[in-house]
């Protein structure tokens, strides 16, 4: 899923004045398809581009595990099984499939990382711009559902249905810029931000500032921001929408985020940004809580300990739905 989320440096580029020894050092690369970005505080030139290249290594080794556009990762290696399966799975691989498993359940099934027959199949449509009849869709969704693969989580075992794939593409930047973090953390690291394509997870605010500000896109644009700014620190963001990926048949939008449900793409012209404690809940709510009606959507992050934000954009001006906690993030 795409994200579109903004980062604003405004005042790190005078951090040095509080502290001449510290500066800022930012990173930029493409990994999984769009661009990754990480930025860190420290004294040490030669420490921050280690670290920096310790990442993007850690960042290519999750790739190789979660990809599902690679035929040799080893989720490709489970999608292209033609009977039923069952495989031990790597430690990763178990870790984001278990916080997957209960994240549809939290959703209701809104949730799904099973859809992958229903994205491939739109993926096709979106490529050769032909709508499928009903029949298509719902043969295709008759392979998804969570509750058909079986996770055995003492014998680190997936068992996988014939025609069941996954699609992590709603969770693994989130999942992969938390542990960024983590990581950094673990090397004395204690300001810093990763943006995996506006996935973003990060420390404690840098020195001088009250948290990393962030811009949100407004809805059905990609580069026109709501008036307001976020200010966020110790947590994780991330924003879903349909300004990027969508197909249009007959007057209607469809999005690239598919309702499991339906098998089709969510019709509503909204952006939905979740404001939550570590990567993969922030990535995993926010593909939720646009599937799901406005209420529930609030209702879903409030329980998971998030925020959320939701902007619908009616007779070209922006409306806003927000969870009770959700405005005192925002930047005064």
């Amino acid at each position: 899923m795409n994200r579109y989320l903004l980062l604003f440096f405004a005042g790190l580029l005078l951090m040095g004045v509080s502290n001449a020894q510290k500066k800022k050092f930012s990173f930029s690369k493409t990994k999984m398809g769009s661009p990754l970005n990480i930025i860190m505080v420290t004294d040490d030139s030669l420490k921050a581009a280690s670290l920096a290249n310790a990442c993007y290594a850690m960042v290519d080794s999750f790739n190789h595990i979660f990809s599902d556009y690679d035929s040799t990762s080893e989720l490709g290696i489970l999608n292209a099984h033609t009977i039923q399966i069952t495989k031990k799975l790597s430690p990763e691989l178990m870790n984001i499939l278990a916080i997957s498993q209960k994240a549809y359940i939290q959703s209701r099934e809104a949730f799904d990382i099973t859809v992958a027959p229903l994205s491939l199949l739109w993926r096709k449509v979106r490529k050769e711009k032909q709508f499928p009849d009903s029949s298509t869709v719902q043969e295709q969704r008759k392979k998804v559902g969570f509750s058909k693969l079986w996770l055995n989580e003492k014998n680190q075992t997936l068992t996988l249905p014939v025609g069941m794939r996954l699609d992590l593409g709603g969770i693994g930047k989130g999942y992969i810029a938390q542990k960024i973090i983590d990581l950094l953390k673990t090397k004395g690291i204690t300001q810093a931000l990763a943006d995996a394509g506006g996935d973003m997870a990060m420390t404690k605010a840098p020195d001088g500032t009250n948290g990393w500000t962030i811009g949100v896109n407004i809805p059905e644009t990609t580069d026109e921001l709501l008036p307001k700014r976020l200010l966020l620190q110790n947590m994780a963001v991330a924003t879903s929408g349909d300004a990027y990926q969508f197909f249009e048949h007959n007057g209607l939008k469809y999005s690239h985020i598919i309702d499991p449900r339906t098998g089709y793409g969510i019709q509503s012209q909204r952006n939905v940004t979740v404001i939550a404690k570590d990567g993969a809940t922030a990535d995993w709510l926010a593909t939720a809580c646009s599937i799901l009606p406005i209420e529930e959507a609030k209702q879903l992050a409030q329980k998971m300990g998030a925020e959320v934000l939701i902007t619908v954009l009616k007779d070209e001006k922006v409306v806003y739905y927000a969870s009770s906690g959700f405005n005192k993030f925002w930047k005064p």
